[in-house]
C-alpha cells in the first residue's frame, strides 16, 4: 500500500496531537500528585510543630523544677557554711583570749627572768670577789707553806703524784693478787683433777732412748766377717747406712752408733739379714741396705696406721700417714716422737672427755702436732709451723691446723682443743724418764734460771730445784712488799719464756718472810 503525502501529514499531526495530549495528561497527573504531597507535608509539619511545642513546654517545666531544686540545695549549703563560720569565729575568739592570757604570763615570766638575771649577776660578782680573795689567800698560804716546807708547789705536786702512783700500784697489785688467788683456787684445782685423771688412766712403757744400739752376734768369729778383708765390709756398711760400727773386745756384741735412729735401725736390720744369709761383701751389703730401707718405709707406714687405728683417727691423707710413720725412728731429747704423739693424743682425748669437748678433734690435733719434725731438716722454720703448713696442704680442718701451729705458742689458740693439745704435749714431755738432756746443757739452763731471777731488784737469793722445773726466789723483806713479790714472779716467768728453751713448764716461787729472833739469858 502506497502512502500519500497527505496521509503522511495526517499521521504526523496525529502523532503530534497524541504526544501533546499525553504530555498534558501527564502534567495534570504530576500536579495532582504534587498537590497531594504538599497537603501531606503541611499536615506533618503541623504535627511536628505541635510536638515541638509540647516538648518545649515540658523542657521548660523540667528546667524550672531543677532550678528550684538547685536553689533549695544552694540555700541549704549556704546556711551550713554560715553555721561553720559562726563556729570558727567562736573558736578564733577563744584562741585569741588564750593567746592574750599566755602573752600576759610570758610578760610576767620575762619580768621574773630579768629579776633573776640581776640577782645572778650580783651573785657572780660576789663569787668573783670571793674567788679573788680565796686565790689571794691560797697564794699566801702556798707561799707560807713553801717557806715552811722548803719545797715549791711543783715539787710537792710531783711528790703527791709519785705517792699516788705508788699507792695505785700497791692497790693494783693487791687486786691482781686477789683475782689470781681466786682464779687459781678454782682453775688449778679443776686442771689438776683433769690432768691427774688423764695421767692415772694412761701409763706408758717407754723411757728416753739412746743414740747407740747393741747387736748380739752368734759368735766372735762373726766380727771378722763384718770387718772384712782390710776393712772393706765395715767401710761399705758405714758408707751405705751413714752410721758408725764399733767393734771392740766386748764379747758377742757390736755397737751401732749414730744420732739418726732411722739409719741405726737400717744398719741393725741389715746386719741381722747379712748374718742370717751368710754372704757378707760390699755389693751384697749395698743390696741388703737398699732392700731394708724400702721394707723400713713400709713398716713405718704400717706402724702409723696401727697407731691411727688404736686412737680411732680416720680419714688421714696417705702422705700424712707416711710422714707420721717417720716419727717412729725420730727422737726429741731421747723421747720417741711417734710414741710421744700417741701418748699426747691419749692424754688429750681423756682431758677433752672430762671437759665435754670434741674428743676426736683433740686426739687428731695431738697425734699430728709433731709431724713437722719428720721434715724439719728439709725445710726452714719452726717444726710447729712446718707441720701446720703440711696439714693445710693435705686438707686438714682449720682447728687441727691451729692445734699443730699453736702447741708451742707460735700462734694464738682459736679453740679449747688447741690449748688441750699444748697441755697434753707438755705433760707427755715432762713426765719422769720421758726425756733426757746432756749434763752441760742441763747445768747451763740451771745457771741461766738463777741468773735471770737474781737480776731483779730486791732479790736476795735464787735456787733452781727439781731438775730445773722450779725456781725458788728469796726477796728482801724490807725492800719488797707482798704485792711487788707477786709482780716479780710474773716478770720472771715472762722473761724465762722469752729467753730460755726447756721441756714442760717451770714453777716460779717467790718467798718473802719476816724473822724475829730473841735470846733469853
Amino acid at each position: 500500500m502506497m502512502i500519500t503525502p497527505e496521509s503522511s501529514v495526517l499521521i504526523f499531526f496525529s502523532l503530534v496531537l497524541g504526544f501533546a495530549a499525553a504530555w498534558i495528561i501527564k502534567n495534570k497527573m504530576v500536579q495532582a500528585s504534587l498537590a497531594g504531597k504538599d497537603a501531606q507535608f503541611k499536615t506533618k509539619l503541623e504535627e511536628a510543630q505541635k510536638e515541638s511545642e509540647n516538648k518545649k513546654t515540658g523542657a521548660v517545666l523540667e528546667a524550672r523544677a531543677q532550678f528550684l531544686q538547685y536553689r533549695t540545695d544552694l540555700e541549704k549549703e549556704m546556711q551550713e557554711k554560715r553555721n561553720d563560720m559562726v563556729q570558727l569565729e567562736r573558736k578564733l575568739n577563744q584562741k585569741e583570749e588564750a593567746a592574750e592570757r599566755k602573752l600576759y604570763q610570758l610578760g610576767k615570766k620575762e619580768e621574773d627572768h630579768l629579776k633573776k638575771e640581776r640577782e645572778l649577776a650580783s651573785k657572780e660578782k660576789e663569787a668573783e670577789e670571793k674567788k679573788r680573795l680565796h686565790e689571794k689567800g691560797v697564794q699566801e698560804v702556798k707561799a707560807r707553806l713553801e717557806t715552811l716546807s722548803g719545797i715549791t708547789a711543783e715539787e710537792a705536786k710531783r711528790q703527791l703524784i709519785s705517792n699516788l702512783e705508788e699507792e695505785a700500784k700497791f692497790e693494783a697489785g693487791k687486786t691482781i693478787m686477789r683475782v689470781e688467788e681466786e682464779t687459781r683456787e678454782t682453775a688449778e684445782r679443776r686442771a689438776k683433777e683433769i690432768i691427774t685423771t688423764a695421767i692415772q688412766r694412761y701409763a706408758n712403757e717407754y723411757v728416753a732412748e739412746t743414740t747407740c744400739s747393741v747387736l748380739t752376734l752368734p759368735g766372735d768369729d762373726m766380727k771378722g766377717r763384718i770387718i772384712g778383708r782390710e776393712g772393706r765390709n765395715i767401710r761399705a756398711l758405714e758408707a751405705a747406712t751413714g752410721i758408725d760400727l764399733i767393734i771392740d773386745d766386748t764379747p758377742g756384741a757390736v755397737i751401732i752408733s749414730g744420732f739418726d735412729p732411722v739409719r741405726r735401725e737400717v744398719a741393725k736390720l741389715s746386719l741381722e739379714k747379712l748374718m742370717a744369709d751368710g754372704r757378707i761383701h760390699p755389693s751384697r751389703i749395698e743390696e741388703v741396705v737398699e732392700k731394708v730401707k724400702k721394707d723400713l718405709d713400709k713398716t713405718m707406714k704400717e706402724d702409723a696406721e696401727k697407731v691411727l687405728f688404736e686412737l680411732g683417727v680416720s680419714d688421714v691423707h696417705p702422705e700424712l700417714v707416711k710422714v707420721l710413720g717417720r716419727l717412729k725412728y725420730r727422737t726429741s731429747y731421747g723421747q720417741n716422737n711417734l710414741m710421744h704423739a700417741k701418748e699426747a693424743a691419749l692424754i688429750c682425748g681423756m682431758m677433752s672427755d672430762e671437759l665435754r669437748l670434741d674428743t676426736k678433734l683433740a686426739k687428731r690435733g695431738a697425734l699430728l702436732h709433731d709431724i713437722g719434725k719428720a721434715v724439719s731438716h728439709e725445710e726452714e722454720g719452726p717444726h710447729a709451723l712446718i707441720g701446720a703448713e703440711m696439714a693445710k696442704k693435705f686438707n686438714e680442718s682449720p682447728k687441727v691446723i691451729n692445734a699443730i701451729a699453736a702447741h708451742h705458742g707460735d700462734v694464738e689458740c682459736i679453740c679449747p682443743e688447741s690449748a688441750l693439745v699444748a697441755a697434753a704435749e707438755s705433760i707427755s714431755a715432762a713426765r719422769p724418764g720421758a726425756r733426757r738432756e746432756n749434763l752441760e746443757t742441763y747445768v747451763k739452763r740451771l745457771e741461766k734460771l738463777e741468773k735471770i731471777a737474781t737480776s731483779y731488784k730486791g732479790v736476795e737469793k735464787a735456787y733452781a730445784i727439781q731438775a730445773g722445773r722450779e725456781i725458788r726466789i728469796i726477796v728482801k723483806q724490807e725492800d719488797v712488799t707482798d704485792h711487788e713479790s707477786a709482780q716479780i714472779s710474773r716478770d720472771i716467768a715472762k722473761k724465762i719464756q722469752t729467753e730460755l728453751t726447756y721441756p714442760g713448764q717451770i714453777k716460779i716461787t717467790v718467798i718473802r718472810e719476816s724473822r724475829f729472833i730473841e735470846y733469853a739469858k
